[in-house]
């Protein structure tokens, strides 16, 4: 697996779309198409994480029945 951490979450989308496009052509051979999907899965796995952390810094806070602060995942739709 390569070092993706020096990657912005933008650089590691943009790298995924590109090998995507290039799995989409045919002519590659096995070998090209197997490391390709390879990098793709780390690729998906290093943005997923990025994603995932990203969601678990957006958070609200809220104040339960009893008066203590909670921290509430932020709703998805926008919607409090």
């Amino acid at each position: 697996m390569s070092d993706d951490t020096d990657l912005t979450y933008e650089q590691a989308l943009q790298e995924l779309e590109e090998i995507v496009t290039s799995l989409e052509h045919e002519g590659l051979e096995l070998a090209e198409t197997l490391a390709l999907y390879e990098r793709g899965k780390e690729l998906s796995r290093y943005c997923q994480g990025l994603l995932d952390a990203v969601e678990l810094r957006v958070q609200q806070v809220s104040t339960g029945e009893n008066g203590e602060v909670r921290l509430e995942p932020l709703a998805r739709d926008g919607a409090v």
